[in-house]
């Protein structure tokens, strides 16, 4: 006979938890809440599916050689950065963080210098590596220069009025005038572009890539605004709509890249700007996993405004309402309140990181059971 507090034998548990950014990895922070989790509920069948929506992470999650080389840091200093090549699909899955991500930059950050270079460097290694597609995670950059670093890196030189090439970064980018195409990687721009973003963001305006995500990125009011007023200028010359949504991802890199395909192949249908979370979640089988299951754990860094548009937390949290299943979240910190009925655990306060998962999956698991006794 069950006990009192067994809702159901072996009640089906999946934790897709997305990264901790440099704390732990999605893969980490999956098996410590299994653990806390397990310490509880111990004939629970527990499924681990990892998460990301495009920011740091993203494409370790998918099958394929992991290749590593050397490249440079949003400020330009030399680093190495990976990515993964599935050589069967010739598919390339590459993360913007990866070479020009925010932790590398974060002591001294360069909102306004910041450029996209290094991940240019990746794309053009994995062209030669006979990708034929990118899917290029969109999320926790350093940079806001609209994807410019990325065509200087496959030969597109952007240009003020006078024909001088521009410094790097989205400071100067209100003074573009044109592109200098004529060293263009033409085998690299033409390649079939998968964008996963985790905001549903546009380029400019109050809700756009600068005002949004400038501040984090060590933008002040001022830097702000000039940020804008150059993504707007980009916009203009590119000729794209800087209201579309999803383009403020990653300060603005789908604008550049949109304008090189169209460039290319004479429209921008080898541009698809999709929800990351989403297509991770039908990579790794979680959309069919929540079927069935009693409870759904994610967890990630912060749970903020942004989290409804577009990120892990957000989206699990869809798939679980979905699935009619009890929706938890753990994170390190709540600046706003999940929806009404999700069982929410701030990480506790220990040095460790994988105490705190381990703790807060056992968390977790008593208020399940508490609250699966009181419906009943």
């Amino acid at each position: 006979m069950s006990s009192s507090f067994d809702p159901a034998p072996s009640p089906k548990i999946v934790i897709a938890p997305d990264s901790f950014k440099s704390t732990a990895s999605a893969d980490e922070a999956a098996e410590w809440l299994a653990e806390g989790v397990s310490s509880v509920i111990r004939d629970a069948q527990i499924i681990l599916a990892p998460m990301a929506d495009g920011g740091e992470g993203t494409s370790a999650l998918f099958e394929g050689e992991r290749v590593c080389l050397p490249t440079t840091t949003a400020d330009g200093r030399l680093t190495e950065a990976e990515y993964t090549f599935h050589a069967a699909t010739e598919t390339a899955y590459i993360d913007v963080a990866a070479a020009s991500g925010l932790p590398a930059v974060e002591d001294n950050p360069a909102p306004l210098t910041g450029d996209t270079y290094g991940t240019g460097v990746l794309i053009a290694d994995a062209e030669t590596r006979g990708a034929k597609r990118i899917v290029l995670g969109l999320g926790g950059t350093a940079t806001v220069d609209g994807g410019t670093g990325i065509l200087v890196a496959l030969g597109v030189n952007p240009l003020d009025e006078a024909g001088y090439q521009l410094k790097p970064g989205g400071g100067s980018l209100e003074r573009l005038a044109g592109f200098d195409t004529a060293k263009v990687n033409v085998p690299a721009g033409a390649l079939e572009w998968v964008l996963l973003t985790d905001t549903t963001a546009p380029a400019t305006g109050h809700d756009g890539a600068a005002h949004v995500f400038g501040p984090q990125k060590g933008a002040t009011r001022e830097d702000i605004e000039l940020l804008d007023r150059g993504l707007a200028r980009l916009c203009e010359v590119a000729e794209i709509d800087p209201q579309t949504p999803g383009l403020g991802a990653a300060g603005g890199v789908g604008i550049g890249l949109m304008w090189l395909s169209t460039m290319l192949h004479g429209n921008d249908e080898h541009v698809h700007i999709v929800p990351g979370a989403r297509v991770v979640a039908d990579s790794n089988g979680l959309t069919e996993q929540v079927d069935g299951a009693a409870l759904v754990i994610t967890g990630e860094g912060r749970f903020d405004g942004q989290t409804g548009t577009g990120k892990v937390a957000s989206v699990v949290g869809e798939l679980a309402s979905d699935a009619g299943a009890v929706f938890a979240v753990a994170a390190g910190r709540f600046d706003e309140q999940p929806a009404e009925g999700t069982i929410a655990v701030t990480l506790p306060e220990v040095d460790d990181v994988r105490e705190q998962l381990v703790q807060a999956g056992a968390e977790i698991a008593v208020a399940y059971l508490n609250t699966s006794t009181v419906q009943g």
